[in-house]
C-alpha cells in the first residue's frame, strides 16, 4: 500500500436489497465507506432535472412520428479504471468460506483483517460518479452525441433524430424511427451490458402510460403512497379526507382582519421531529413528480420543520389522511405545438407571519393568444420571503418568481429543438400588468423596483407577454390559497388533466 494512502484506508459495508425493476431483484452488494476516502477534485455530474424529463414526455407526444423508450446501463459504476487506487479492509469472517479458499485469502490474514485494492470504480467512492460519467461522455462524444450547451442532462445528436435525458445511468430517450434508437443502443453496447425498455413505461420511479393514437400520457408513482404509509405506519381513517390542509375560512365583511394565533402547542421530539421531516420529504418527491395538489400544504409544513410543534404534526398527519384517501393521484399530457404558458396568482397575507403565498401554472400548449389547457410541466406554490405591502406587489412578485422559472424551460424547450415565441402568462390583477407593460407609471416602486424593471426588460426582449384575465380562469388560483374539501373535489379532475368541469376563459 502506498503511503499516502495508508491513513485513507476505509472500510466495507454490505447492503442487501430488494429491486423490483432490476433482472436480479434479490442483492447484496459491498460499498465503499466513501467518508474516509480523500479525493481532491470535483465529484459532481450534470444530471437531467424532473422539469427536463417532463418537457421531453411532452416532446415525446408532439413531434410527429416520435416515440418514447428507456435505456439502464448495468453496473454502470463498476466499469470504470482508477489512476489512483484506493483501499480498504474487511473482516475475514464476514467473507463466505467458499470466497476465502477459492481465493486463498486465509494467507493474507492480518489479525483477523485482510486489505483489498480498489482498482475499479465501486458503489459509495466519491469519485465514481465523476470518473464513470467522464467515461460515458467520451464515449457518447465519439459517436456524435453531445450534451446541451446550458441544459444539464440533455442530450442530443447531430443528426440523428434522437434526443434523451441522462440521470446517472438511466436514459430517457425520444426517438422518431426504432433505426435511430439502436444507433444508440449499439453506441452503448459497445462498453456496457444495456437493459432495454421499448415500451418506455417506467422512468425515474414515475409510471408512464403512453397512449399515442389520442396523444396523451399519464404519469403517476403506482404503490408510491401505499409504502410511505407503512413506513410510517399511518392507518387510513374511516371517514375520507378530500383536503390535504385544513380550510382557512375568510371572515366576509368584518372591518378589522384579524391574524391567526400564534402556534403555543407542545414541542415535539426528536423522533417525532424527524418522523416529520421525513414524511415531507417522501411527500415532496411524489408532488413534484405526480401531484401538485400537495404543494400548499408541504409549503406550511416545510416553514415549522426546524422546530415543529403538535400542531405541525396534526396538520402532517392531516395530509398522510388526504393521500391514504387517493393514493394513485396523477397528472395526464396530451401533444401540443410546445409553446410555453403559464397562469400566475398570489395570495396577499394569507400566511403567518404576514407573508403572501405566489403560485403559478406552467404548461405546453398552441401558439394562440389565450393559450389552451395542459397538464403542468412546473407548479410554482412557495411562500414568498418578505412582506408584500400591497395585493399589486404579491402578484408582480409571483409574475416575477414565475418568469424566473420560465427562463430556463424556454431555453430548455430550444435546445430541444422546439422555437419559442414570447411567452403568454396570465395574471388577475390589472395593476401588476399595467406596470410590466408600462400602461402604468408608478411614482414610488422601491419595494417591487428589482421585480418591475427585470420583468419590463423580459417583457421588451419579447421573451414574456403578460396578460389580463378574470380570476375565474386563472389555474394558479388552486395553489395560492388554503381551499375548502368541495373546492378540492371539483378541481380534482382539472389538475389531473382532465378539464371536464372546468375551462379557463
Amino acid at each position: 500500500m502506498p503511503q499516502h494512502k495508508q491513513k485513507d484506508i476505509t472500510c466495507a459495508r454490505v447492503v442487501c436489497t430488494i429491486r423490483e425493476m432490476k433482472k436480479n431483484k434479490h442483492r447484496t452488494r459491498i460499498t465503499v465507506g466513501g467518508n474516509n476516502v480523500k479525493y481532491n477534485g470535483d465529484v459532481g455530474t450534470p444530471t437531467a432535472h424532473l422539469e427536463t424529463a417532463k418537457l421531453l414526455f411532452n416532446s415525446a407526444l408532439s413531434r410527429p412520428g416520435a416515440k418514447f423508450m428507456t435505456l439502464d446501463l448495468a453496473n454502470f459504476y463498476l466499469m470504470t479504471l482508477m489512476k489512483d487506487y484506493e483501499y480498504l479492509r474487511m473482516k475475514l469472517k464476514d467473507i463466505p468460506q467458499e470466497i476465502i479458499e477459492e481465493y486463498k485469502l486465509q494467507s493474507l490474514n492480518h489479525d483477523g483483517w485482510i486489505c483489498v485494492e480498489i482498482r475499479r470504480g465501486a458503489y459509495g467512492l466519491p469519485q465514481a460518479g465523476v470518473l464513470a460519467h467522464a467515461k460515458l461522455t467520451s464515449h457518447l462524444n465519439a459517436a456524435g452525441y453531445s450534451e446541451a450547451t446550458t441544459t444539464p442532462g440533455l442530450w442530443t445528436h447531430k443528426w440523428c433524430p434522437v434526443m434523451f435525458t441522462l440521470v446517472v445511468d438511466d436514459f430517457g430517450v425520444e426517438c422518431v424511427g426504432e433505426k435511430h434508437a439502436k444507433h444508440l443502443i449499439a453506441t452503448l453496447q459497445e462498453h456496457y451490458d444495456v437493459a432495454q425498455d421499448w415500451s418506455g413505461n417506467k422512468f425515474l420511479g414515475i409510471d408512464l402510460l403512453w397512449d399515442y393514437s389520442k396523444g396523451t400520457v399519464r404519469l403517476s408513482m403506482q404503490n408510491y403512497i401505499k409504502a410511505v404509509l407503512r413506513r410510517f405506519n399511518h392507518k387510513q381513517k374511516s371517514k375520507p379526507t378530500h383536503s390535504p390542509h385544513t380550510h382557512n375560512q375568510p371572515t366576509h365583511g368584518t372591518k378589522t382582519q384579524c391574524a391567526p394565533e400564534p402556534d403555543q402547542s407542545k414541542p415535539l421530539t426528536l423522533k417525532e421531529t424527524t418522523d416529520v421531516q421525513a414524511i415531507a420529504g417522501c411527500l415532496l418527491c411524489y408532488a413534484r413528480a405526480v401531484d401538485n395538489k400537495l404543494l400548499v400544504a408541504l409549503g406550511s409544513i416545510a416553514t415549522k420543520t426546524h422546530a415543529p410543534t403538535q400542531q405541525t404534526s396534526t396538520t402532517t398527519d392531516h395530509l398522510l389522511d388526504y393521500v391514504a384517501t387517493h393514493p394513485n393521484d396523477g397528472i395526464i399530457y396530451r401533444k401540443s405545438l410546445m409553446q410555453l404558458a403559464a397562469h400566475s396568482d398570489a395570495g396577499h397575507l394569507n400566511e403567518p407571519n404576514a407573508r403572501s403565498r405566489a403560485s403559478a401554472h406552467t404548461h405546453l400548449s398552441e401558439d394562440v393568444p389565450i393559450p389552451t389547457f395542459n397538464g403542468a410541466v412546473l407548479t410554482i406554490a412557495q411562500i414568498i420571503k418578505f412582506v408584500m405591502s400591497s395585493a399589486a406587489e404579491a402578484e408582480l412578485a409571483s409574475l416575477f418568481l414565475t418568469a424566473r422559472k420560465c427562463v430556463a424551460l424556454r431555453q430548455t424547450l430550444i435546445e430541444m429543438r422546439w422555437p419559442q415565441n414570447p411567452t403568454p402568462i396570465q395574471v388577475d390583477n390589472t395593476t401588476a400588468v399595467g406596470v410590466v407593460t408600462n400602461n402604468i407609471i408608478p411614482k414610488q416602486t422601491k419595494s417591487m423596483d428589482m421585480r418591475l424593471w427585470w420583468l419590463r426588460c423580459r417583457t421588451n426582449q419579447k421573451q414574456f407577454r403578460p396578460y389580463w384575465a378574470a380570476g375565474k380562469g386563472n389555474l394558479a388560483d388552486y395553489n395560492s390559497k388554503h381551499h375548502s374539501s368541495q373546492h378540492h373535489l371539483s378541481q380534482r379532475p382539472l389538475r389531473a388533466g382532465m378539464p371536464t368541469t372546468f375551462e379557463p376563459q
